[in-house]
């Protein structure tokens, strides 16, 4: 078994470094999108609220 010199060591360390960096920043870019797709969802339900309550007041006004 060859044993690993200082700066084979050092490059291992930066490599796995860089990888976990990589990674980190894919989950991020995951995370993100979910979040921009529920953020979508909300924006869907708080229109259609929104429609709703003005069929509301247009009622309320009519009875008047």
């Amino acid at each position: 078994m060859a044993t690993l010199g200082l700066s084979e060591l050092t490059l291992l360390v930066i490599v796995g470094t860089l990888a976990a960096i990589v990674y980190a920043l894919r989950v991020l870019v995951m995370m993100e999108r979910r979040i921009a797709n529920m953020e979508g969802h909300v924006e869907r339900v708080a229109k259609r609220i929104y429609k709703e309550e003005l069929k509301i007041e247009k009622l309320a006004r009519k009875k008047r």
